[in-house]
């Protein structure tokens, strides 16, 4: 009994075994697991946006005309117009000059003492010349709404010249700083403050002044 047990045990494991190896050759292959195909390309869809960079002209001068108001040590402000010009070494460095002309106006002293005039018309006009150089220390942008940007730069400068004022030329150091906004790719706006230092003897002796002055400039690069 047990024997036959056991044959029949061999006769149905003989059969299955013969089931797994003649089983259907045009049956479909298994698909690969997930995560082991080739990755499916994605290709994003960005719309890039249009931005028109100002091009400086290739020229490297640069001339225009400025208007503000200057304040004459021990003087009344006035308005200052003149014009102004430049050559640009480089990016960073500029060759500046500048033309002013201005009236001095009423001294303090005049006007709280009630004496006599101390100038002659003549001499109460402030009248300077300039020539010294630029850095442009800090470069960048400024936005105007969502799709405007302009160039622009703040720059020191320092030069030297001569002042005409109160019947004599005296020799002047200026000291000042000024940001330049490029409207186009010929045009620029300029804003600048600026120091005229110079030695006045007005009031009988020497003493040196400070004479502030704030500008508007409107340049063209040819």
């Amino acid at each position: 009994m047990e024997t036959r047990l056991r044959l029949l045990l061999l006769t149905a494991l003989a059969a299955l075994a013969g089931c797994a190896t003649t089983g259907d050759a045009t049956a479909p292959a298994a698909e690969p697991p997930a995560g082991t195909g080739s990755p499916t390309v994605i290709v994003p869809q960005v719309e890039r946006r249009q931005v028109r960079v100002a091009d400086v002209d290739a020229e490297d001068w640069e001339v225009g005309w400025t208007l503000g108001a200057l304040s004459v040590e021990d003087f009344e402000v006035n308005p200052v117009y003149g014009a102004r010009f430049a050559y640009h070494i480089s990016e960073d460095f500029f060759a500046e000059g500048l033309f002013g002309s201005s009236d001095a106006g009423i001294s303090s002293y005049e006007r709280h003492s009630g004496s006599g005039a101390l100038l002659s018309e003549a001499d109460r006009q402030f009248l300077y010349y300039s020539l010294g150089f630029g850095w442009n220390v800090l470069p960048g942008e400024v936005f105007f709404g969502g799709k405007r940007a302009y160039n622009t730069a703040l720059y020191l400068t320092a030069g030297a010249g001569s002042t005409k004022f109160a019947g004599d030329n005296r020799f002047t150091v200026t000291l000042g700083a000024g940001v330049r906004i490029l409207l186009n790719d010929t045009l620029a706006a300029h804003l600048d403050l600026r120091d005229h230092i110079l030695d006045v003897d007005v009031f009988g002796s020497d003493k040196q002044t400070h004479n502030l002055e704030a500008t508007f400039s409107l340049t063209a690069f040819f």
